[in-house]
């Protein structure tokens, strides 16, 4: 079985019997998809380590692709490993990183990944603590009762975005596959959706919007908005809900 859920943010309480029943009869052997803004890497210590662990006794395998709000400096320490096809990191044994770019083949299905997205939540600001007016800013806006900022390092990343090098290793894993996927599993939609949902374009969206007018799929699902919709037959933004795909 594999299923799929929107943006846990560090909250996994959806994964208990009384929420998601199904759990009594899944093993190790099924899987569970986060669609990003996982965030069981979040503060870098043992308390990650304490969710990862809950995490991993699960009765079932969470793999997850990255949002934006992921700790990348944390993620980075992983080595990057093969699995089913594609490049992962093994957070756990079963908890499975699904990199950026990636083709995997999962129950005779196949899966292109890709990660990232763009923060809305800053507002007021992304500061930086190297920057000389870094407590200025900060406690002003502390002063101020504002809240929508980020701080780099710390709540912060700019990984949160793809590199150069991830889009042309996206391009050439779509290349080889002949840009036919069955399902397409991202943390931001693609640009014409994201417009259609009033959320800002970048970089990700404009070249999953080109996923999207080009490859051939059976079905995408993607997170970031803060939503459960069946966009239409084809493509579903998650959030709380989890959906069985295999």
């Amino acid at each position: 079985m594999i299923y799929v859920t929107g943006d846990t943010h560090r909250n996994f309480s959806r994964f208990s019997p009384d929420r998601f029943p199904e759990m009594k009869v899944m093993t190790k052997e099924d899987t569970m998809i986060v669609c990003g803004d996982f965030g069981a890497l979040w503060h870098g210590g043992r308390r990650d380590e304490i969710q990862l662990a809950i995490l991993e006794d699960l009765p079932f395998t969470v793999a997850f692709v990255d949002g934006n709000h992921e700790n990348f400096t944390a993620l980075s320490k992983y080595p990057v490993e093969e699995w089913n096809g594609g490049k992962v990191q093994f957070l756990r044994p079963h908890v499975i990183h699904l990199m950026r770019g990636q083709f995997f083949t999962l129950e005779g299905h196949t899966f292109f990944t890709m990660g990232g997205a763009s923060s809305h939540d800053v507002d007021d600001g992304i500061l930086d603590p190297a920057a000389p007016d870094y407590y200025e800013r900060l406690f002003r806006l502390l002063g101020e009762g504002r809240e929508q900022y980020r701080i780099v390092g710390q709540s912060w990343w700019p990984e949160e975005l793809p590199s150069k090098e991830e889009y042309a290793e996206a391009r050439r894993t779509l290349d080889a596959h002949r840009w036919e996927v069955d399902y397409i599993i991202t943390h931001s939609p693609p640009g014409g959706i994201a417009e259609e949902l009033g959320r800002p374009q970048d970089t990700l969206t404009d070249f999953l919007e080109e996923v999207r007018q080009k490859a051939r799929y059976r079905r995408w699902l993607f997170g970031h908005c803060h939503g459960d919709w069946e966009i239409d037959e084809s493509h579903l933004l998650l959030w709380e809900r989890i959906v069985r795909i295999v």
